[in-house]
């Protein structure tokens, strides 16, 4: 059997889908509602399976092609679970199990549909009816594009979210006129120079009809030329092409402007909006794809529209006036002329959707590109580290060939699409040769008019050469703006409020309300009350995973809650605005982060107008004073991107100096101590002993001896919470926390904790 991937089974149409691989198993009338491909046994190994679901049946394949079916009846239910990446769905009736499928979660959302599609189903059996999916009556939403069922209490569809975005329109560049309203009058004028440059420049071809026929062939004919008039129309030359000159310098200049400041803008709003992005939109994309969009794609969109764009503009006009010049002379000539225009036209319209999705495999591989470096030179350590310098060539080298390749298809297409029109252009101007000799031989036009005709007809045929030749920049600009405007029509996940709540002065009181949080489809916070007073400290312990980083999370607000509140000083976080809140929490990471800059820089970075008194301060009551006197400039010494050229303790001080800067009155240590020796980690603390005073303070550690002198420990377990309660207290239940207290013991801790206690 055929192991189909998820992208196909959403994009199949469900009959077609019954018709391929359910038809021998359906009964007449009996139509296929979802399907789920499944890629797991049971028992955890990977083989292709498939589930199909009717309005009677649940009907089932396994890997080796056997057929099952479970006829549906009244009361039953198809439990949707996933633990540790691995979905589940179990059928079960009114006494047991039936049966029992696994998937991984790649097949989530047809999973989600199938369950949904099940539900309606046992509605419409209780009720005495048969449901074969028609969507008359049914008590859920259903979507719109695909028909599936929607979710309970969700507007999005979870098939169609995994479909492919809709393809690039060239008309996604007229968005960018947001950008380009600030400078009307500026656009305003370079339109007006480009008219009357493009004007100026067809009145030589005009003045060849009376230097022809009133000058040249008279003087052929015997008679004498007239100097003064020669040289008036000379003159007349001269003064055109002086000022069309003047006037093109003048348009390129003001739109060169106005389109650099337009780039400039969009960069700006781009690189803005994503820094007011929440933190989920960061985990799914790559940050070299991040700047390449801000980088190179506004660089592009900037190229067109400083030079392309002014081309294309000056290019229209021009032919539109050529035109009206051509008809004025001889209409019939002038129609001979557009013979070529329909056959661009149909070559130009078949060619702009393959330049276009081209241009989008090209943004794609180039991503993968930057990605390959966005990666490597951070993590360069690493990578000489565990000698995969050639590991890493060979990705890039991929990468560079698939970049290679893509190119290699584009450059197909236009190498053939650019000289066919050229060809059309040479072929329409011999037509107007010969038809235009055909009239002088009729005595029809003149000499000088068909002089003239092909003067303006090489001017039309050149612009509409060069129009055909945009349609690349343009498709390819077109494709740099949807990027861009992927992100700017992004909205956060964590909004401000319409109108904030501004609280002058915050307590530091912080309860949390029955709290849910949900990672797409996967619960990892459920149920979860507490109250947190002011200037408490609470330490938060647990296995791994069980939620204590993403409860944190929360109460920064990287996140908001999926259920419940979370309310400081009776407020709830949702009702301020994102900067206000997070104004009074100084955070300290597991894993410091420092910017290229001087270490004074690093510890103001959350108080850029700190005196060098303060700087100081901070950094002794973090116990960094002493080893940045020893660095050769002291404060003002240079750390490398990332903080390399720093120790992990080092910059864990650093860190915690810039949370103590700023004197919050929530403060917030993730692992605080996790990066420094045991020593270190003593001084540390005893400074912190006196900074938690009168501070709200919530603690991570991994070393649970670090929190024995907090108010009250918090245990949590798979995002609930377990055990709340002072160290000798927990000790003293023998509970959840004394039994991780007595398994870091056994595994000997980091400095034995029981020792510890026993010293003190």
């Amino acid at each position: 059997m055929q192991h189909h991937s998820l992208v196909d089974a959403v994009e199949a149409d469900l009959p077609a889908l019954a018709a391929a691989r359910w038809q021998d198993a359906l009964a007449p009338q009996e139509n296929v509602l979802a399907t789920l491909e499944v890629d797991l046994t049971p028992d955890l190994r990977f083989a292709p399976g498939a589930l199909a679901l009717t309005g009677q049946r649940l009907l089932s394949r396994d890997a080796g092609g056997a057929l099952g079916a479970q006829v549906l009846a009244p009361g039953m239910q198809l439990h949707l679970t996933e633990t540790a990446g691995v979905g589940t769905l179990a059928l079960h009736d009114d006494e047991r199990q039936i049966a029992l499928w696994r998937f991984t979660l790649a097949r989530q959302s047809q999973a989600v549909a199938l369950q949904q599609a099940f539900v309606q189903c046992i509605a419409h059996l209780e009720r005495g009816q048969a449901w074969q999916g028609e969507g008359e009556g049914d008590e859920q939403p259903r979507c719109e594009t695909c028909g599936q069922l929607l979710p309970a209490g969700s507007d999005e569809c979870p098939v169609c979210a995994r479909r492919q975005a809709a393809p690039t329109s060239t008309w996604v560049l007229l968005r960018l006129w947001r950008f380009a309203r600030p400078y009307k009058k500026q656009l305003a004028a370079g339109f007006a120079l480009t008219l009357a440059s493009t004007a100026a420049t067809l009145v030589p071809p005009y003045m060849t009809i009376p230097l022809m026929d009133d000058i040249l062939i008279p003087y052929q004919d015997g008679k004498d030329i007239p100097v003064s008039l020669v040289a008036m129309y000379l003159g007349g030359l001269l003064l055109a092409a002086l000022l069309a000159w003047g006037l093109g310098w003048a348009r390129t200049y003001v739109l060169a402007l106005v389109s650099e400041r337009m780039g400039a803008d969009l960069r700006t709003a781009t690189y803005e909006h994503l820094l007011r992005l929440s933190l989920d939109y960061f985990g799914s994309k790559r940050t070299g794809d991040l700047m390449a969009r801000i980088g190179s794609e506004t660089d592009r969109i900037n190229v067109f529209l400083s030079l392309h764009a002014l081309d294309f503009a000056t290019d229209v006009l021009m032919i539109v006036m050529t035109s009206a010049i051509l008809i004025s002379i001889n209409p019939w000539l002038a129609l001979v002329t557009l013979v070529p225009l329909p056959i661009i036209a149909w070559l130009i319209h078949n060619v702009r959707d393959r330049l276009r999705t081209g241009f989008e495999k090209i943004d794609r591989v180039w991503s993968e590109i930057t990605n390959v470096l966005a990666d490597t030179i951070p993590g360069i350590r690493v990578v000489k580290a565990f000698a995969q310098e050639g590991r890493e060539a060979k990705r890039f080298r991929k990468a560079n060939l698939r970049s290679l390749q893509a190119n290699d298809r584009l450059n197909r297409v236009w190498s053939l699409f650019a000289p066919t029109v050229s060809l059309l252009t040479e072929i329409g101007l011999l037509i107007v040769w010969a038809f235009g000799i055909w009239l002088v031989a009729r005595h029809q036009i003149t000499v000088g008019v068909l002089a003239a005709f092909i003067a303006y007809i090489g001017r039309f045929y050149t612009r509409l050469d060069s129009m055909s030749r945009i349609v690349s920049v343009t498709q390819k600009a077109a494709s740099g703006a949807k990027r861009i405007f992927d992100i700017l029509d992004h909205v956060s996940n964590v909004p401000d409020p319409e109108q904030p709540v501004q609280l002058a002065q915050i307590q530091g009181g912080i309860t949390l309300r029955r709290l849910g949080f949900r990672y797409g489809s996967r619960t990892v916070i459920k149920n979860l009350s507490l109250d947190i007073r002011p200037g408490e400290m609470i330490g938060l312990v647990g296995h791994s995973g069980s939620g204590k980083s993403t409860l944190v999370n929360l109460i920064c607000r990287f996140y908001d809650v999926s259920d419940g509140a979370i309310e400081v000083d009776g407020v709830d976080i949702r009702r301020m605005a994102v900067t206000d809140w997070r104004r009074h929490i100084g955070l300290v990471l597991q894993e410091p982060f420092l910017f290229f800059g001087t270490i004074a820089e690093n510890i103001a970075y959350g108080k850029p107008g700190a005196t060098r008194a303060e700087i100081i301060a901070a950094a002794r009551a973090a116990h960094a004073h002493e080893f940045i006197l020893r660095l050769p400039q002291g404060y003002d010494s240079l750390v490398g991107e990332r903080g390399q050229s720093l120790s992990g303790g080092e910059r864990q001080r650093i860190s915690i100096a810039r949370a103590l800067l700023i004197d919050p009155r929530v403060l917030i240590m993730d692992e605080a101590t996790s990066a420094v020796d045991t020593q270190t980690e003593k001084e540390i603390q005893k400074a912190l002993d006196n900074l938690v005073q009168g501070r709200t303070t919530i603690a991570i550690a991994h070393r649970l001896s670090t929190l024995r002198k907090a108010d009250r420990l918090v245990v949590m377990d798979r995002g609930e919470i377990v055990e709340v309660g002072p160290h000798d207290e927990l000790m003293a239940r023998r509970g959840a926390y004394w039994e991780l207290y007595m398994a870091q013991e056994r595994r000997g801790g980091q400095e034995g904790p029981h020792s510890e206690e026993q010293a003190q």
